[in-house]
């Protein structure tokens, strides 16, 4: 199948007198975020969809994308081909007829926005181990910035699956005026005990690789063992019991360590030894930390209001809620708390539950179970007229 060859294209944020300030008060004197954008802008900038990739994904969400400038041999061949190729197009999920949708990896990651590996110009070396903690806001803070940059005020959508759609969900709430309709699929609140946990035992596996040296290994030999072990730790909770073995009858690395005696041990062992090669380990920590610290509880608590008040600071805010009943990872009960916190707001809802054996992935892979509930959404009140008009009345907030 041909794919349309697309080009990421970089916003740099800040410069030495005005930089870039994370939520944790550290500093960077600019930050350079990568984008891409499928279908076309209108005039008025309403018909934008802001799509937040997942953990380990990218910006590159659909298309042919063989290279991207600065992020090497990070980019292997299974990068090429966008992660939501079949949900994005002409007529499809994500109808780019109707909308631009964009993308943009996070800032603190590896594939082309600023993060650990990238050299920093007072020392003239990596970041390493002194780049900045990153947080959910400050993800969404930097997207922002970009979307200020394209003349942006209002998204039509912000959709995010898994810790994208904390993204998306952080952006409803603290940022109300800058959406209308919001969509997190398989996400949650808050991260779950079970999140900080497996998270912790990630961090332990990459911090106790003899190779982490800090987070100052790029001269040397990076820790690919605590990288490959956490990523099994937490694969695991990506993809069904069942799923795991169906594959792993196909997986059967013969000879890839004495460890590995049995087909399950060597899809699990694959899963780790693909990964490190197009993964940097001081960008996956940043991103165990911005996960572990999502608390949109705790944001309302700041904020002197309850949870249901806080979701429900903007009425125009319509969600579509998915679910996946395999899921492991984000279970269905963190959704469950979420829609009973926007009926208690009075914020209008749907939840949809997805009947999937692919488990957490399912968001990725079952096209046809989400793309219907999700062309529905986003098409069923579009008029460009209507949406220039709501536009303008929130103008004066997004200024």
């Amino acid at each position: 199948m041909h794919l349309e060859r697309v080009e990421t294209q970089f916003l740099t944020l800040g410069d030495p007198t005005d930089p870039f300030v994370f939520e944790s008060g550290e500093t960077l004197a600019s930050v350079t975020l990568a984008y891409e954008i499928y279908g076309k802008l209108n005039e008025a900038g309403d018909n934008a969809i802001l799509l937040f990739h997942a953990l380990t994904g990218s910006h590159h969400a659909a298309g042919y994308n063989p290279s991207i400038e600065g992020v090497g041999s990070l980019w292997t061949e299974e990068m090429h081909v966008g992660w939501w190729e079949d949900f994005i197009g002409p007529s499809r999920a994500l109808n780019t007829d109707k909308f631009a949708v964009i993308c943009v990896n996070y800032v603190g990651h590896c594939y082309g926005s600023t993060g650990p590996r990238d050299i920093d110009p007072s020392t003239g070396v990596p970041y390493g181990g002194s780049f900045p903690e990153v947080s959910v806001g400050d993800i969404v803070n930097s997207q922002l910035a970009l979307l200020d940059h394209l003349g942006i005020g209002r998204l039509h959508a912000a959709i995010g699956g898994s810790t994208g759609g904390m993204m998306a969900l952080h952006l409803a709430a603290l940022h109300p005026g800058r959406v209308r309709y919001v969509v997190p699929i398989a996400s949650a609140l808050k991260a779950s005990p079970l999140h900080i946990i497996h998270n912790f035992e990630q961090i332990n596996a990459i911090m106790d690789d003899p190779n982490f040296q800090g987070g100052d290994y790029y001269a040397t030999d990076p820790p690919e063992a605590g990288l490959a072990l956490a990523r099994m730790i937490v694969h695991k909770t990506f993809v069904s019991l069942q799923a795991m073995q169906d594959r792993a009858r196909d997986e059967v690395l013969v000879g890839s360590d004495p460890r590995v005696r049995l087909p399950l041990q060597s899809y699990m062992w694959h899963q780790g030894q693909k990964f490190v090669k197009r993964f940097d380990a001081n960008a996956y920590l940043r991103t165990m930390w911005m996960w572990q610290h999502f608390d949109l509880y705790a944001d309302a608590r700041a904020a002197g209001v309850s949870i249901s008040e806080l979701l429900a600071s903007d009425s125009d805010h319509e969600y579509l809620l998915f679910s996946i009943d395999s899921d492991v990872c984000f279970y269905p009960e963190d959704q469950h708390d979420l829609v009973e916190a926007l009926k208690a707001g009075g914020v209008p809802a749907r939840r949809v539950t997805v009947h999937s054996d692919k488990g957490h992935d399912s968001f990725l892979l079952d096209v046809d179970l989400f793309s219907p509930h999700l062309r529905h959404l986003l098409e069923q009140d579009w008029d460009p007229a209507r949406s220039l008009v709501r536009s303008k009345t929130h103008e004066a907030e997004v200024r």
